[in-house]
C-alpha cells in the first residue's frame, strides 16, 4: 500500500491540474479582485467611414497634388580647411505646373546645384534637372525634367485674392520625409522678412501651417487645390514655429509668361534710388506729409531719365544723413498711395522688362503722372 501512495497523490494533483486548466468557464478575476482581462482593457471602435466636410477636402486635395509634388536635390562642391573640396547635399521641393516636366521652386533651392541636380517624383523615380530660370531678388526658379511621360501638374490660382483667416494646404519634403501635409490658414499678408542671406523677401503670405527645413519650394494651396503661393522661409533657425512664409504665386506669373514668350526672364530695371520720407521731415523739405518716395539719384540713359525724372539739385545734412533734396517726390505708384519703399518694390515685380510703370510725382508744389517703361537689366538673374 505503502508503495501504491506516491502514484495515487500524483494521479491526483495531475486530475487537479487538468480540472483547473480545462474548465470553461474559469475565471481568475472571481479569485483574484482587481485582476481583469486584458480583453476589458479598451472598447473597439468601428473603422471610420466617414469624414466631416473640412477632413474630406484635405484628403482630396492631398490625393489630386502630391504627384504633382517634387523633391529636390543638389550637390554643391566647398571647400574645407584644407582645400579639399567637399560636396555638399541640400534638398528642397517643387511641384510641376505643366505636363511637360517644369517645375516652379525657390532659387534658394537650386542654387550652386548646377549639373548635380535631381528631381524625385512621388513613385520614386528621379531624374536629372535643368534650371530654365532663376530670380534671386524674388527667390524663385523653374527647372525641367524629361521624364518621357506626361506628368500631373498643379493650376495656379490668385493670391491678390487671398484673406487673412481662410484655409491653406502646404505639401512639402520636410527633412525628407516626402509627401508630407501640413493645414493651417493665412495669419496676414504683405510681410516683409530678411532672411539668413540678407535678400530682403517683401509682400509675403504668413502662414500658421508646418513649414520646416525641406519644405522650401513646395505649394502653398488654397481649399479649391490651386497654387496661391510657394512655400519659402521660416521665423527661426530651429523649424516651425507657426510662422512660415510663402511668396505669392502672382509673382511668379509674369516670368512664367515672359519665359515663355520669349524663352528666358529679364530684370526689369528703373535706374532710380529713392527714400521714403513722410510727417515732419517732409513739410520741412516743402512736400506732402502723407509720404512718398523722394528721388535720390538716376542712372545715367536709364528708364527714369527717358521719362524725365529728375534727380536732387543739392543735398542736406539730417541727422547726420546726407539727404538728396530737390527732386521728384513719387506719391503713388500704379495709382496707389506710398507706404513705403515696398510700395514700389510690389509693383516692380509684377513688371517685365518693355512694360509701363505710371508713377505720379509732387514737383514744384503740383503733381503730375509720369509712365515709365522699364528696361532690360544687363543680367538674367535678379541681383
Amino acid at each position: 500500500m505503502r508503495v501504491l501512495r506516491p502514484f495515487l497523490w500524483a494521479a491526483v494533483m495531475v486530475a487537479a491540474f487538468v480540472y483547473v486548466t480545462s474548465v470553461a468557464h474559469w475565471n481568475l478575476g472571481s479569485l483574484l479582485p482587481g485582476v481583469r482581462s486584458a480583453s476589458h482593457l479598451y472598447t473597439d471602435a468601428s473603422a471610420a467611414t466617414t469624414f466631416s466636410a473640412d477632413e474630406q477636402n484635405s484628403i482630396d486635395i492631398y490625393k489630386a497634388s502630391r504627384d504633382a509634388t517634387v523633391n529636390i536635390t543638389s550637390v554643391v562642391y566647398r571647400e574645407n580647411w584644407f582645400f579639399q573640396l567637399i560636396p555638399e547635399k541640400g534638398t528642397g521641393s517643387g511641384f510641376i505646373i505643366n505636363s511637360d516636366g517644369q517645375i516652379l521652386t525657390n532659387n534658394h533651392v537650386v542654387s550652386g546645384g548646377g549639373s548635380r541636380l535631381t528631381v524625385t517624383l512621388s513613385d520614386q523615380k528621379t531624374y536629372r534637372a535643368t534650371i530654365l530660370w532663376s530670380d534671386q531678388r524674388n527667390d524663385l526658379a523653374m527647372v525641367r525634367i524629361n521624364a518621357g511621360r506626361k506628368l500631373p501638374f498643379l493650376k495656379l490660382g490668385d493670391s491678390d485674392s487671398l484673406v487673412v483667416g481662410q484655409k491653406v494646404l502646404a505639401i512639402g519634403n520636410p527633412f525628407n520625409f516626402q509627401g508630407t501635409l501640413t493645414t493651417g490658414i493665412v495669419s496676414s499678408l504683405d510681410r516683409t522678412i530678411e532672411p539668413e542671406d540678407g535678400q530682403r523677401l517683401e509682400g509675403m503670405i504668413q502662414t500658421d501651417a508646418a513649414i520646416n527645413p525641406g519644405n522650401s519650394g513646395g505649394p502653398l494651396l488654397d481649399s479649391h487645390g490651386n497654387v496661391i503661393g510657394i512655400n519659402t522661409a521660416i521665423y527661426g533657425p530651429q523649424g516651425n514655429i507657426g510662422l512660415g512664409f510663402a511668396t505669392p504665386i502672382n509673382r511668379a506669373k509674369p516670368m512664367l509668361d515672359e519665359y515663355a514668350q520669349t524663352g528666358r526672364v529679364v530684370r526689369p530695371s528703373l535706374g532710380l534710388q529713392a527714400v521714403y520720407v513722410s510727417g515732419d521731415l517732409a513739410q520741412e523739405l516743402n512736400l506732402p506729409a502723407r509720404g512718398g518716395l523722394l528721388i535720390q539719384s538716376i542712372e545715367d540713359g536709364s528708364p527714369a531719365e527717358e521719362a524725365g525724372l529728375r534727380g536732387p539739385r543739392q543735398v542736406v545734412i539730417v541727422a547726420n544723413y546726407r539727404l538728396g533734396v530737390g527732386g521728384d517726390f513719387i506719391t503713388a505708384v500704379e495709382g496707389k498711395q506710398v507706404e513705403g519703399t515696398e510700395t514700389l518694390t510690389r509693383a516692380f515685380n509684377r513688371k517685365r522688362a518693355g512694360d509701363s510703370l505710371e508713377l505720379t510725382v509732387y514737383r514744384n508744389g503740383r503733381s503730375q503722372r509720369v509712365a515709365v517703361r522699364l528696361g532690360a537689366a544687363s543680367s538674367r538673374t535678379v541681383l
